[in-house]
Formats: structure tokens, sequence, C-alpha cells
């Protein structure tokens, strides 16, 4: 057991799961701003194993995913840490406060948490310049990052193509690449996004749009979905050239969780390793498009687990939560 698991988790962990949350996003804020922080922080490095994908090198197949640095405030920390690729977001055209609190709950003998945040972030406007000016100082990280879109909750889904493209308009020029968010569980209507005509819509449109941009957009898929669905939304993907897929986001699925403490939201963690595995198998099984494999991640055996079954890339949180740095570079040296 390292530091992290002895010393720092049970602090955290006798904060509540948002409060320790912000304390982490506010601590490794100040360190970005800080060289000798960001010195400190690259201890935890594990060794550099390039891969290519998408047109983007990596210095290793781990990144973070995306709700962990919604509004792109710690990046060159969490570049420090050693991932090898941040995503920040999700980001919505307007700014939004999410869900009411509490939203995040723990379940720690599960090694789980369940989350119905509801995209609570800084808005495209804001993150936008927030970006653009890491970019222009001498802190923008040398490894690929991506940024996760969604739809603001305001926005009727008759008008979600428009929000999606004001997003795009003002965040692709500063990403490396671009995600579409179609499938958290806690924006009411959202998933419905993944049904033929509605991805079809958006996928075009973004398409046309990513024209001068030309950057590669991925789409982010729910582990939920029935496996004709999935081939329909592979077909459209394609069609649509879209670069890759993140299988998978949370699930609804709580079997895993005892009834009496079970909560509304997302489920992550490692109850959801063996879904994501499946959806990853069965992408691969169906095309050649390149995977990053979310979901339950909680060591180098399920990350393991993940490249066997096709993936190409793999991302971290509440894998990251519970294990902290030593889990990347358990999963990287052990590749």
């Amino acid at each position: 057991m390292g530091i992290y698991e002895a010393l720092v988790r049970p602090l955290l962990f006798s904060l509540s799961p948002e409060a320790a949350h912000h304390l982490v996003i506010r601590n490794l804020r100040a360190a970005s701003d800080w060289p000798a922080a960001l010195g400190q922080l690259e201890r935890f490095k594990p060794s550099t194993k390039p891969t290519n994908v998408f047109g983007l090198t990596f210095p290793n197949q781990v990144g973070l995913g995306a709700g962990f640095d919604k509004n792109g405030v710690a990046v060159p920390a969490l570049a420090a840490l050693g991932f090898g690729f941040v995503e920040i977001g999700t980001v919505t055209a307007k700014p939004q406060p999410g869900n009411p609190k509490p939203r995040i709950f723990r379940y720690t003998e599960q090694q789980a948490l369940i989350n119905r945040l509801g995209f609570n972030n800084d808005g495209a406007d804001v993150v936008a310049g927030r970006v653009r000016a890491l970019r222009g100082g001498d802190r923008w990280p040398s490894i690929p990052v991506g940024i996760n879109l969604g739809k603001s909750k305001v926005t009727p889904l008759d008008r979600a193509v428009e929000d999606y493209l004001y997003s795009f308009r003002l965040l692709a020029p500063l990403a490396d690449y671009v995600v579409l968010n179609v499938s958290s569980p806690n924006t009411p209507g959202l998933r419905s996004l993944q049904e033929h005509d509605a991805l079809e819509q958006l996928l075009q449109a973004i398409r046309r749009e990513n024209e001068n941009a030309a950057k590669p957009v991925l789409l982010k898929i729910a582990p939920d979905l029935a496996l004709s669905d999935l081939e329909q939304i592979i077909a459209t993907s394609e069609q649509n050239g879209i670069a890759g897929i993140i299988a998978t986001n949370t699930t609804l699925d709580h079997s895993a969780i005892p009834r009496s403490i079970d909560q509304t939201g997302g489920l992550s963690g490692r109850p959801l390793r063996e879904k994501s595995t499946e959806f990853v198998r069965a992408i691969r099984s169906r095309s050649q498009l390149p995977i990053i494999a979310s979901g339950g991640i909680c060591d180098a055996t399920s990350a393991r687990e993940k490249l066997t079954a096709g993936a190409q890339l793999l991302q971290v949180y509440t894998g990251y939560v519970y294990r902290g740095p030593g889990l990347l570079r358990e999963i990287v040296d052990g590749l």
C-alpha cells in the first residue's frame, strides 16, 4: 500500500466526495502555477511508452477521463503526474451549476462512485478563454489534451446540434481532440442523441464544422445500449468521419449496489469493469475504429483486459480516486 492509500485517501475520504474533489482540484490548480510544485509531482511519473492513435502521439496509454477537471484549471499539474493525456470537461455551451447536492456518493466496499452532477461547469466561453491563455503561455503540456462537449441542460433537444456547434467552434481549435458526450445519464434526454436520426444530424453538422479545424472527433457512448443500437452507432460514426469511440460512460445498472444505500445517477468504478470490457470487445468485432476504454480500470490486470479486448488507449477516473498516483505507474509499468 502506497502513501496515497495509507495516508492521503483516509484524509480525503473523511470529507464528502464533492468536498474532497474540490480540495484536490484547488491544490492541483495551485500547483499548476508553481514550477517547484510541478517538479515534485513529476516524481510520480511512470516510464514513457509512446503510442500513436488517430494522428496523435501519447507518451503512455493511460489518460485521465472527463469529469475530473471539468473547467481546465489543473492541466499542467495533471500532466506532471504522468498521465498520457488529459480530457477537460464535460463543457457545455452555457455555464450551469449542475444538479442539487449531494450528487456524488462513495461505495468503498465496491470501489465505486455514483454521480448525478449534471455537467456542472463554467461554460464554453470561460473555458475557451482559460485554455487559450494557457496555450499562449509556457505551461501548456506536451501531452494531448482533449475537450469533452455536452448539451446544455436548458437547451431543448431539438436545438442540441446548435448547442454542440457553439461549443465546438470555440473549443475545437484549442483542443488536440474533441469528444461528443451523448451518453451521460444525468442530463434529461441526452442519451436519446445516440438514436440514429439525432446522432446522424449531430455528426453531419460537426463534420462540416470540423473541415477547418480538422481535429480528431470522438464519440463517448453509454454501456447500457442494446447491441443492435451499438451496431447502428458504429455505422453512423464511420460514415461521418468519427476518429474513435470512448467506451464507456457510467451505467444505470446498479445491481452491484445494495438497494438500501443506492442512489440515482451513473455508476462508475469496479462494478463497471465487465460491462465496459464487453462493449470494447463488441466494438472491436464490428469496427477498426480506435477505442479509448473507460470503466472499471483499477489495476494493471483490468487495464490489460481492456487492451486485449481491443482498446488502444485507456482512461481512469474512479480507480484513480481509490488508488491515487500509484495506479498510473502500476498500469504503465505493467503493460
